[in-house]
């Protein structure tokens, strides 16, 4: 039976990623809307390529040039939040939600209709507001299915048994571009250097955020609200090879492992099935060829994001959401050669000690987690200036 799908950030790594996917079985996939950023191009080449109905940019002012890039396809479209929010409320079976950053927060928690399927991808539903997030999933009989390569893995791996019989669930880290640098010389790297990811390509912020850590902490706090965890129960290993994404731990001593070649077009395929799997055209895992799988601890003093992250998860409350904020401000600092690596640890430290004695609990709903992060971005904002590399001279 044909499903429909409507995807949330369409002209981003993982938006080219699911169109292939759905180029690969239109026959199970009709598209319904897709949504971009700012790029009418990209967003209409995108429409054409998959048959969207609908297309739909957050940018209000690139309206006139998508209705020209979609001249004459039949292809209706629109811009600004009120066209993004058209393309969550249009019949689908199924969204792909990739917007990245906060601003997918809002779109995502939209999309949650019930009987829908969830394909999600955006991090901020869960760091920023897991609990409102899930509540309402769970609510409304929302299906949501992991896009990221580790919880897709630890999707599968705790199908194996029941969740109080989990010791530990783990998800893993490449290590980054820095994973055999010395502090010294990380103090001294550049965002161009950071956001070469050895294995992966995804967009800068995400780099930025895997050469730190903070992206195995975001996804440790993804994965307490995805499985419902404790933060005692979950871990990371550093894994260079990148084809085990996910184990858990059993209390019996069993492990069972999630494991394949990194592509994101498996943890879609996965996330888009319906009661078959989708048959996709990729190489296989040979691990013969690969020989070896080497896991190592992460070094918390030379990557002190993914301690931070942690220390958020264990504090609970509105923690996760007032870190994400600061990093998102810092990261963006970063990339703007405004401050140095470490600044950006410093920062979001600083950021999340001035909020933690208010002891804020956890956002009830979307709204007042976008509230909370906004006063956090402001914090992190005003403190800038002190680690600007100006302010060092």
């Amino acid at each position: 039976m044909t499903r429909s799908l409507t995807i949330l950030g369409a002209t981003g790594s993982i938006g080219r990623s699911t169109a292939d996917v759905v180029l690969a079985h239109q026959d199970e996939f009709r598209v319904e809307a897709v949504v971009g950023g700012r790029n009418a191009l990209a967003l209409a080449e995108v429409a054409r390529r998959l048959g969207a109905k609908f297309a739909a940019l957050a940018e209000e002012g690139e309206n006139e040039a998508l209705a020209q890039a979609l001249s004459g396809t039949g292809i209706e479209s629109g811009a600004g939040q009120t066209a993004v929010f058209e393309a969550v409320e249009r019949d689908a079976d199924v969204v792909l939600a990739a917007i990245s950053g906060t601003a997918g927060l809002a779109p995502t928690h939209a999309a949650l209709k019930p009987g829908r399927r969830i394909a999600l991808a955006n991090k901020e539903s869960l760091v920023c507001a897991g609990n409102a997030f899930m509540a309402d999933a769970r609510r409304l009989g929302v299906t949501i299915m992991p896009v990221d390569s580790e919880h897709n893995a630890l999707d599968h791996a705790l199908a194996a048994g029941l969740n109080r019989d989990v010791e530990k669930a783990v998800i893993t880290a490449s290590g980054g571009p820095f994973r055999t640098w010395s502090r010294e010389r990380i103090a001294k790297a550049n965002a161009r250097e950071a956001s070469a990811h050895p294995v992966w390509s995804m967009g800068s912020k995400i780099n930025i955020d895997s050469a730190t850590l903070m992206n195995k902490g975001l996804e440790l706090i993804e994965a307490h609200h995805l499985f419902g965890l404790e933060a005692e129960r979950l871990d990371v290993l550093v894994h260079p090879e990148a084809v085990v994404h996910g184990l858990v731990q059993w209390k019996d001593g069993a492990v069972t492992a999630g494991l394949a070649l990194p592509d994101m077009k498996v943890p879609i395929a996965n996330a888009l099935r319906n009661e078959g799997r989708l048959k996709m055209d990729l190489p296989r895992l040979d691990l013969a060829s690969i020989g070896r799988l080497s896991f190592d601890r992460p070094d918390e003093g030379r990557f002190p994001c993914l301690s931070l992250a942690i220390a958020a998860l264990r504090a609970g409350g509105a923690l996760p959401t007032i870190l994400n904020a600061a990093n998102e401000i810092a990261v963006e600092a970063y990339m703007a050669d405004m401050i140095e690596f470490y600044d950006i640890s410093d920062i979001v430290e600083s950021v999340c000690s001035t909020f933690s004695g208010r002891r804020i609990p956890a956002p009830a709903t979307v709204v007042e987690a976008l509230a909370i992060d906004q006063e956090a971005r402001k914090t992190a904002r005003r403190l800038l200036p002190g680690h600007a590399k100006a302010a060092r001279l």
